[in-house]
């Protein structure tokens, strides 16, 4: 019946035994899921973002992971659907945000007071009343200084209730946090929100970067992209960038920062400070 209701409406659907097995999972996933904060099984891990024209660590991306303990390591695209589905994203989403800042405090006091900390918001989390109070309250516990964190969005978050969103990232750009537009380019087709919201970054999504060597279209897109962006005072994020070839075209059209695996994959905390260390800028040029 859940099947067919899914599927939309005037639909039947057959039971085949492998929807059991998958219903079994879900549950059992989703009971550890609910006991996965207390038992310390949620983590983040860190993906550093580099300046295109200096080829300094300038930022990181909080990541978060799930290691339970008879499951293995449970992919955030399986656990977080689940998790918005049970109501379970609202809790996770609030220690990703303290646990992220209370990171970002012990590396600013560990000899990176520049670096900036950059955070994925859920959309069912970004739409509770009390939103941006929460965010307050965790600045505030955590002694953060907010004008280092940029919150990431997705165009599909801020478009549906517009004069709401408009509100809300007002409030938050009053508290000091920079605002992003993640996986441009794959959302709305309007560009009406550029200059309704105060955005400060576009992310250009992996996909348009994945076919820079391949197809003269993604280069015409991200070219253009990139235009826009800097004619609008907005900053530009590359991410997916996985080779050398990838890396110096961005360069040469002016990207202003650079993501992805090319450089670096996500760091746990621990290792963290040691990479800043040992980055050596030359190795990039």
């Amino acid at each position: 019946m859940y099947e067919a209701k899914y599927s939309g409406r005037n639909q039947f659907e057959l039971y085949h035994t492998e929807m059991h097995r998958n219903e079994s999972k879900k549950m059992i996933m989703e009971n550890n899921l609910r006991r996965a904060l207390e038992r310390n099984e949620i983590y983040l891990v860190y993906h550093p973002v580099m300046d295109a024209n200096t080829n300094e660590i300038v930022s990181v991306e909080a990541l978060v992971r799930w290691k339970q303990k008879q499951l293995g390591v449970i992919p955030p695209s399986e656990f977080i659907p689940l998790a918005e589905e049970s109501g379970l994203i609202i809790p996770i989403s609030e220690w990703i945000i303290q646990k992220a800042c209370e990171d970002l405090k012990m590396i600013h006091l560990h000899g990176k007071p520049k670096l900036r900390m950059s955070i994925n918001i859920s959309a069912i989390h970004f739409n509770q009343e009390n939103f941006v109070k929460s965010i307050d309250d965790i600045i505030q516990k955590t002694n953060v200084n907010p004008n280092y964190i940029d919150f990431e969005l997705t165009e599909s978050m801020i478009m549906p209730k517009a004069n709401e969103s408009v509100d809300k990232l007002v409030k938050l750009k009053q508290l000091g946090i920079k605002l992003s537009i993640d996986d441009f380019g794959t959302g709305y087709s309007s560009l009406s929100y550029l200059n309704r919201f105060p955005l400060d970054i576009l992310k250009i999504d992996k996909s348009f970067i994945g076919g820079l060597l391949d197809y003269k279209e993604d280069c015409s897109i991200v070219e253009a992209i990139i235009t826009m962006a800097h004619r609008l005072h907005l900053k530009v994020i590359a991410e997916g960038v996985e080779n050398k070839k990838q890396y110096e075209f961005l360069k040469k059209e002016n990207c202003d920062y650079i993501q992805g695996f090319y450089f670096s994959k996500p760091i746990p905390f621990h290792k963290l400070m040691t990479f800043f260390e040992s980055w050596d800028q030359e190795f990039i040029k």
